[in-house]
């Protein structure tokens, strides 16, 4: 019997739905949202969280229906994996793409969803809400942490 975990051995096409879910660490760096800078088309990231994201859980609080709800959400798939340049260097998916292996605080790997927490890579206690904000005022939120691997994280 193979106790090679699915990550290492499987293509993000290959894994089933329920590997694929598996692979978000419920970081929620991805539901911040984020500026475009028009002549460069460098992705600048805020501290300003999607709707839907729990600050506490750092989880989408309707994740079922969140494209319904919000339509610029994006449905992340293995096509999409492979051609966002703005993914989070600690995200599982990105990290699998890249042939890398998940990091010690990964649910997959400690066994538990608080350790993405503990190691400082999630967005708790780090957003604020987009609600009453005008685009304009993201720019007084920028961050760039998102894009960065905690040294606690290593």
């Amino acid at each position: 019997m193979n106790d090679t975990p699915f990550w290492q051995v499987k293509t993000l096409e290959q894994m089933t739905e329920a590997e694929w879910e598996s692979l978000c660490d419920g970081c929620g760096r991805c539901c911040l949202n984020k500026l475009e800078d028009w002549d460069t088309g460098e992705i600048i990231w805020t501290r300003v969280r999607c709707r839907l994201l729990d600050d506490g859980s750092c989880r989408c609080s309707d994740y079922e229906n969140r494209q319904a709800q919000v339509p610029d959400c994006i449905n992340l798939t293995p096509k999409e994996v492979r051609t966002l340049n703005w993914l989070p260097p600690t995200c599982g998916y990105r990290l699998v793409r890249d042939g890398e292996d998940l990091y010690w605080w990964h649910h997959l790997i400690s066994g538990s969803r608080d350790t993405v927490h503990e190691a400082g890579v999630s967005v708790r206690g780090r957003t604020v809400p987009e609600e009453g904000m005008e685009l304009e005022e993201y720019e007084d939120h920028l961050v760039e942490w998102p894009f960065e691997v905690p040294d606690t994280a290593r």
